[in-house]
């Protein structure tokens, strides 16, 4: 890599989608696109060793991945969702799909044998071609996935807060040459806590439905939003109609973590799957162990890497810091 002094204008690894830049697929970039990718592979790696060593130093089991299960993630009634298709598959002639977040085992591993786990969770999930102008969604991406049980939400956002604030000043220490190098010589700013905390309604208020994209780009920090109204296993207070949920934005790019505090009563879950039209037959362990008394409370979250990878080092598009590019839309041969 250059010296700091040679500061070298990042080479676009991009293709044209109208005005958007995608990611061309690794065998069709020249040298000085690989060599950017070489170095955002570096940010990669000391991302994944800190965030590991983060979360065992803070009594966290780290556990392997489900590939395929028939019961995972439906994404809905979650109103943000855009799935363009689910897929199945038969195996030993049960249907199966393959993960598109693992909240249904970390639930019942949280609350049978792990009361603090995490995994480096694959996730697919086929999105309509139109997302790939977003710069930030591709049909198959990684999440760090954890939960831990008898938590709350506060609980959650302090670890989290803790982890994104040591990772950035460990990154502005070890990786600073690499920084420099695909940022363009700007730093990274290194944010102070707590984050803000806005409930979305307050958002919708100042900025209207679509607040999300005018609240990131006039923030200078990373913030939580709350009260997201989503999936049957984020808590929901009956009474109030107010869901103990949070996501987390990342300043000048959007979000890169959801979480919640976790439904564990049989008939809660029951009442949101029916009001959601959510397939319960899918989720029979599930209920079984809610019905049981054997579903735990707990709360949780999955950080999408790509998504905090892309932001550390300004990717123009998340399928800049995959090894392949998995972009809505686009399939390419590898």
């Amino acid at each position: 890599m250059s010296d700091k002094n040679k500061c070298v204008q990042r080479s676009l690894t991009v293709r044209k989608l109208g005005s958007v830049e995608l990611p061309k697929p690794l065998e069709e970039a020249a040298e000085s696109e690989l060599e950017r990718k070489r170095v955002i592979g570096r940010v990669m790696t000391h991302v994944l060793k800190y965030l590991s060593a983060e979360f065992t130093g803070n009594d966290f089991e780290w556990l392997l991945p489900v590939v395929f299960s028939q019961s995972t993630d439906p994404l809905w009634p979650d109103q943000n969702a855009s799935i363009e298709k689910r897929v199945e598959v038969e195996i030993y002639g049960k249907a199966v799909r393959p993960t598109a977040s693992m909240i249904v085992h970390k639930l019942v591993a949280c609350s049978l044998a792990y009361p603090r786990l995490f995994i480096l969770s694959p996730n697919v999930r086929i999105e309509k071609g139109e997302r790939a102008a977003t710069g930030v969604h591709a049909y198959e991406f990684t999440q760090l996935d954890f939960e831990v049980r008898n938590a709350s939400s506060e609980d959650i956002r302090r670890l989290v807060e803790d982890a994104v604030c040591g990772l950035i000043a460990s990154v502005n220490k070890e990786m600073s040459e690499e920084l420099f190098y695909l940022r363009n010589g700007r730093s990274l700013p290194a944010p102070s806590m707590p984050f803000k905390v806005y409930d979305q309604e307050e958002l919708e208020q100042e900025y209207g439905g679509q607040w999300e994209s005018p609240a990131v780009s006039e923030s200078s920090r990373p913030f939580w939003v709350t009260n997201l109204p989503r999936e049957f296993y984020d808590f929901e207070d009956f009474e109030t109609g107010k869901w103990d949920n949070y996501d987390l934005f990342l300043p000048g790019y959007g979000e890169v973590l959801s979480g919640a505090r976790r439904e564990f009563e049989y008939s809660k879950i029951v009442t949101k799957m029916e009001k959601g039209g959510v397939r319960t037959e899918n989720y029979g362990v599930l209920l079984r162990l809610a019905k049981e008394g054997r579903l735990k409370p707990s709360a949780g979250a999955g950080i999408g890497l790509e998504r905090l990878v892309s932001w550390l080092v300004e990717a123009k598009h998340v399928g800049e810091v995959q090894l392949f590019p998995r972009i809505p839309g686009t399939i390419y041969e590898l």
